[in-house]
């Protein structure tokens, strides 16, 4: 049985195509017809209609920054529940980070995934450790990885410390063309630290994180590739390429930018909770530990810097860092809360609230940075809406407004500061893997 959708808007910055569309998906998942414009797919007596409404189809959306848990933390999120809580959230795939228990610092951890991966509604994409157990002292096997398919690097949690092994890093990447992600974060700076660092810290009596943590970091990192870009890393060799992962502050932005203007293939990214809050929504709340996160919530000037990024160009993907933690973990003093929040299930109603409603940037420019863009970023294969490709998409109603409930989230964990905070748009289901998944509104 194949599966008609129509009554669309078909939005592809790919395909240059922003038109209203209906198409048909057979039942192995391929695109059978494609129509543009105010014509409709003929189809048979067997065939499945969807009528979309005006809702917008758009590329599959992916996510390059996700904590899944397993193996070892399954308490907080398995791979089934975090795809299901992607799924939700309109995500057809998803790049795992490393940091589990244990860490994904072998071909081993990779395969686990890859195994347990292969019946989920989504794609998992796993990203390597950089180190052996994220530690900072001993490179992973890059080239092992890449066999196994790896495409990007990255101790998150936590940065290289030591400039020696950070610069090795870069040159065993570059000899796999490997793309590294870096979370910037100079440990001295941040030790012991709870939140942002300014007048709410100082009142609440919390150890602050200096945003220039995140800056120096990223500096360092950017000597590093400039060096050896000029006496290693060129022609016939790989130049390194060097990802941001969930940046937070204006001196990093500027940073970022001066190195695309000087042909540095660097990219970042931003999450939802960091373009919408800020560290005084920290302090106003009652219950603090799901306002805790690395990096911290920022002031509202190095918020303002993310949206004037976003709305340049500077900042090229919309990231979630989704972090499940169990309630213990949060319902505890602000200095023993652990880290993170969720963001699958919430991502896209923050886009189009924070960002597209309030003429940050039009919905196309965040479909390239839901979708388009992490996927080019890691190097996956593009999206095309054209007879005989394999249909993977998402349906999102940009009007739909809604609130988070926790009653409503896929996720085995609830720690958002976003429950029964009013959104507005919604992914309403993905079609991908020969499956068209609703989402109940």
């Amino acid at each position: 049985m194949s599966i008609i959708f129509q009554g669309a808007r078909l939005l592809s910055p790919a395909d240059n195509l922003d038109t209203t569309a209906s198409l048909k998906v057979s039942g192995s998942g391929v695109i059978e017809a494609l129509v543009t414009g105010t014509g409709v797919v003929s189809g048979n007596g067997d065939d499945r209609i969807v009528d979309l409404g005006g809702s917008v189809i758009v590329p599959g959306l992916f996510d390059m920054h996700c904590h899944f848990r397993e193996p070892g933390q399954e308490y907080k999120e398995t791979l089934a529940t975090g795809s299901a809580a992607a799924a939700a959230g309109g995500f057809t795939g998803v790049a795992l980070m490393p940091n589990t228990r244990p860490v994904i610092d072998s071909p081993l951890g990779v395969a686990y995934i890859r195994h347990h991966a292969a019946d989920l509604p989504i794609d998992l994409e796993v990203i390597g450790a950089m180190t052996v157990e994220s530690r900072g002292e001993t490179l992973a096997p890059f080239g092992k990885f890449l066999s196994y398919g790896v495409k990007a690097v990255s101790d998150d949690g936590t940065a290289i410390q030591n400039t020696q092994i950070m610069r090795l890093a870069f040159e065993y990447a570059s000899n796999f063309d490997l793309l590294i992600i870096q979370h910037c974060e100079d440990r001295t700076l941040a030790r012991d630290g709870i939140m942002n660092e300014g007048s709410f810290s100082a009142i609440l009596g919390l150890k602050g994180i200096p945003d220039a943590a995140e800056a120096i970091t990223l500096a360092r990192d950017l000597q590093l590739m400039r060096y050896l870009q000029k006496h290693k890393l060129h022609d016939p060799l790989n130049p390194p390429r060097y990802h941001v992962a969930h940046i937070s502050s204006k001196a990093a932005l500027d940073l970022v930018r001066q190195a695309k203007a000087e042909g540095l293939q660097v990219t970042c990214e931003v999450t939802p909770h960091h373009f919408t809050l800020t560290d005084e929504d920290l302090f106003r709340a009652e219950a603090k530990g799901n306002f805790i996160m690395k990096p911290p919530l920022c002031s509202a000037e190095n918020r303002q810097a993310l949206l004037d990024a976003i709305a340049d160009g500077t900042i090229d993907v919309i990231a979630t860092d989704h972090a499940p933690h169990a309630a213990h973990e949060k319902e505890c003093p602000p200095d023993q809360a652990a880290f993170g929040i969720t963001g699958l299930e919430t991502s896209v109603g923050l886009t189009i609230t924070e960002l597209t409603s309030k003429g940050v940037i039009p919905l196309s420019r965040a479909v390239e940075m839901l979708s388009v863009n992490p996927r080019t970023i890691m190097r996956l294969d593009p999206i095309r809406f054209r007879e005989g490709q394999t249909a993977n998409f998402t349906v999102i109603d940009p009007d739909l407004e809604w609130t988070p409930e926790k009653e409503a989230l896929h996720s085995r964990s609830l720690n958002t500061p976003f429950i029964g905070r009013r959104l507005k748009g919604k992914a309403t289901g993905i079609c991908h893997r020969g499956r068209y998944i609703e989402n109940p509104l």
